[in-house]
């Protein structure tokens, strides 16, 4: 069969990559291992199911309203696991079928089974049912995402000592759990794990957790995740894991050090899903993880072939992995992109966190003149209704010209509220504009005037220049209402 775009993988970056060219009437085909795993890690057991699972725990634990009810909120005394799967189930079955319903709809063709080149522009598909068909493209999308890292030294059983791609299959919830692994997912699960009273340990080898991070808002974090009893062992590799006869596993640190759990989480990296892919044969060579390398346009160094998704390594994420797939396909059959300048970066921690742009760390490399602005959710009105008194908003201004550099926020609806900085940025927007806009009343948007208010201030008492800080009366006024504190420095 020939095809003009051939993709293997269905997740969010081949979804799109395959929708894209269909638009542009080409001849798409898609090739995904299992029919039941349309949608990829993504759907069945990475992005959406984390993120049903974390909702699931916020609403059954009634943690999200813990600071104004307390434990009379709580809507069920006991979560199982079988109240997470269910919620995840539901959430899962409906998104599949949005997907399937998106390729029917612009005619893409499907295959099922194992995919491997057999030269560089013929790919062979083994069925599970057997046999074998030779699909062939003129170009062809690589979008065959990742798995979770598995090393031999550690004794996996899928019980007590999981990857993140079985956390969903686990019996019970464990009353301990250690997690090997600081980076995002394994920070994500931590913390959902810990809001259900589960006794977390955190291991990495890295002296700070979530470097690409703003430090200010990781510190938060860590506060917030120490107060649900939660541990760090930073700085700090396992060498080696013993099982204990009554249940429990021992992990042994270099420095000497011995921590005993119920269960192991292993988060510590993942690879890319290409070692049955038999790339060779179409001349391409992944790296030590499994890896594609690809320019700025997706393509790898055999121009007609293109890496999207995880496969290629960071930033990993669904949003980004999609915005791939388009400017790929785009690519490949000379259509203009026009794609996004700045991307959002979202983790779905307890609480949220969210940034776009530089932080302070790069800005102080880069050597720019910055100012910061920071809302604290606590002077917000929202902030207070939702129950989160912990959250804040930061602004990142360059001083001169007052453009916006960055915006960081961690708290409730993080994910969300930082896209009104991004469009703001996106334009070129400064930070008179959240100074001079009316937000509605109460909502968590205030917090940009806040920030805005906090920041111009900043220059007001530094450099002695009150005008270009002096809001309108009307600012003023909302300013006035969202804190005492700003409106104090407003006047």
């Amino acid at each position: 069969m020939q095809y003009d775009l051939l993709v293997i993988g269905s997740g969010p970056a081949g979804q799109k990559g395959a929708i894209a060219a269909a638009k542009l009437n080409k001849r798409v085909a898609i090739v995904e291992r299992d029919v039941e795993k349309i949608g990829g890690v993504c759907l069945h057991s990475g992005t959406i199911p984390s993120k049903t699972m974390r909702e699931a725990i916020l609403n059954l634990s009634g943690f999200q309203h813990r600071n104004i009810h307390g434990e009379q909120y709580r809507r069920k005394r006991r979560i199982t696991m079988d109240d997470l799967r269910r919620q995840v189930a539901h959430v899962v079955e409906h998104e599949y079928d949005v997907v399937q319903d998106q390729l029917e709809r612009n005619g893409i063709d499907n295959y099922t089974g194992e995919a491997r080149f057999v030269g560089p522009h013929e790919v062979a598909v083994t069925q599970k049912e057997g046999g074998e068909i030779t699909l062939s493209a003129e170009k062809i999308l690589i979008a065959c995402g990742t798995q979770p890292a598995r090393p031999e030294s550690i004794p996996f059983d899928g019980e007590t000592v999981f990857d993140s791609d079985e956390i969903l299959k686990l019996e019970q919830i464990p009353r301990s759990l250690v997690v090997i692994g600081g980076g995002v997912i394994g920070v994500e699960y931590a913390i959902m794990f810990a809001t259900l009273g589960v006794r977390v340990t955190v291991v990495d080898g890295r002296k700070r957790l979530l470097e690409f991070a703003d430090p200010e808002v990781v510190d938060s974090l860590l506060f917030h995740a120490r107060s649900l009893g939660m541990t760090f062992r930073l700085g700090e590799d396992v060498v080696g894991i013993d099982r204990l006869g009554d249940n429990r596993i021992a992990l042994h640190l270099e420095s000497g050090k011995k921590l005993i759990g119920e269960s192991v989480l292993y988060a510590a990296g993942r690879s890319g899903d290409t070692e049955r892919l038999n790339l060779e044969a179409a001349g391409l060579n992944p790296d030590e993880r499994g890896r594609l390398w690809c320019n700025e346009n997706q393509q790898t160094w055999v121009p007609h072939i293109y890496g999207v998704g995880d496969v290629v390594g960071f930033p990993a994420l669904a949003s980004v992995s999609m915005e791939q797939g388009r400017r790929a396909v785009c690519h490949a059959f000379d259509e203009p992109f026009h794609g996004c300048e700045l991307m959002p970066y979202g983790l779905y921690t307890i609480p949220e966190i969210s940034m776009v742009g530089k932080n302070e760390e790069e800005l102080t490399n880069d050597r720019v003149p910055y100012e910061v602005g920071i809302a604290r959710f606590r002077e917000i009105a929202r902030g207070k209704i939702l129950g989160d008194d912990t959250g804040l908003l930061k602004i990142l201004f360059h001083r001169e010209t007052r453009k916006l550099l960055g915006v960081h926020c961690i708290g409730a609806g993080a994910t969300e509220i930082i896209h009104i900085g991004q469009a703001v940025m996106a334009y070129g927007g400064t930070i008179e504009y959240f100074r001079d806009t009316v937000f509605n009343y109460p909502t968590m948007a205030e917090c940009y005037k806040v920030a805005a208010f906090d920041g111009l201030n900043k220059l007001v008492l530094e450099d002695g220049v009150s005008q270009s800080a002096e809001p309108s009366p009307p600012a003023a006024a909302q300013a006035d209402s969202s804190s005492d504190n700003v409106g104090a420095m407003a006047l």
